[in-house]
């Protein structure tokens, strides 16, 4: 346990159908990754809404910061290579 004799956070992302992205769900506190998926399962998933289950420890997350939002960003217009126009699909293609 930490200082304020809580569990460590974990965030939760749930898959709705196979296939599908992970979306964040929420957190939970558990003191492993074991506990903190069967707690995920028993708040998220109660109502079989979803497939599958990740649980990530919080302080695992690197994130960016607002104050870098302009460099961090910043659009690469001098790349066209990286716009999803660059490249050409076959006619009828729903999803890559």
């Amino acid at each position: 346990m930490d200082s304020n004799h809580q569990w460590p956070t974990w965030e939760v992302f749930t898959q709705k159908k196979q296939g599908a992205a992970h979306e964040h769900a929420g957190s939970v506190h558990a003191p492993d990754g074991e506990i903190a998926l069967l707690n995920a399962r028993d708040v998220y998933g109660r109502r079989q809404e979803g497939v599958n289950i990740w649980v990530v420890p919080s302080n695992a997350i690197i994130a960016s910061s607002p104050e870098d939002a302009g460099s961090f960003f910043d659009p690469a217009n001098d790349k066209m290579y990286r716009s999803p126009n660059f490249f050409k699909t076959a006619d009828g293609l729903k999803q890559i």
